[in-house]
């Protein structure tokens, strides 16, 4: 039986620059269709949220992923996607084993240390998400995966469960379980316009955004 996961175009690189670039510019020239993902062993430049390269990473999981609007559950806020995505891969891990958690808006978190991230964006129509995992780091100022399994496992079990999203996953159903989580939070902070945010009074909101101190921010930029 065909599965979404079988087809999906994949495209996969041993080295890249950087795979959402290379997706976003795919789907922006119409050389590439959703649903189509890119993978790489390595990305030479591949960013995150805010321009940042990752160091220091012996092997890691880089893969981003477009899919059509219309292919996502109704009820999810656009602008929370990252948060979905997120949630959905994290799920992915810690089924297996790990003690990986997201947090606020796009990090993947073992305990105290980074070990990836989601980066998600709009494009007309099309939703953009890409994925960083650092699998295992040189030194013990970066995080690493904490369990064994391999990266086609992960990837084609993440892709199931957004294979089955409209049936198991609503927004409704991520949030609630996400919302059990978010006291994971309190102690740290995240980049603001261009600051450090203390998220330890943040209070989140049913459509995934955050409100400090009166203000709502959400995960989308």
């Amino acid at each position: 039986m065909e599965t979404f996961y079988n087809k999906m175009q994949r495209i996969e690189f041993d080295c890249i620059e950087s795979t959402q670039i290379f997706l976003s510019e795919g789907i922006r020239k119409g050389e590439l269709n959703p649903p189509v993902m890119i993978i790489a062993n390595q990305q030479s430049k591949g960013v995150g949220s805010r321009g940042n390269v990752w160091e220091n990473v012996r092997e890691g999981l880089y893969f981003s992923f477009a899919l059509g609007i219309s292919s996502l559950p109704q009820d999810l806020p656009l602008e929370s996607v990252s948060i979905y995505m997120g949630f959905l891969f994290k799920e992915v891990l810690r089924e297996r084993g790990s003690k990986i958690w997201l947090k606020w808006p796009n990090d993947l978190y073992i305990e105290d240390k980074k070990v990836g991230g989601v980066l998600c964006a709009k494009l007309e129509k099309v939703i953009l998400c890409g994925i960083g995992l650092n699998i295992e780091v040189v030194n013990q100022d970066f995080g690493g995966l904490d369990i064994k399994i391999s990266k086609e496992e992960i990837l084609e079990s993440f892709v199931e469960k957004l294979e089955n999203n409209e049936k198991k996953f609503s927004w409704k159903q991520i949030f609630s379980k996400y919302s059990l989580e978010f006291s994971n939070n309190f102690k740290y902070a995240f980049h603001y316009k261009g600051k450090l945010t203390s998220l330890d009074n943040a209070l989140l909101c049913e459509d995934g955004s955050i409100l400090i101190k009166g203000e709502k921010i959400y995960s989308l930029r």
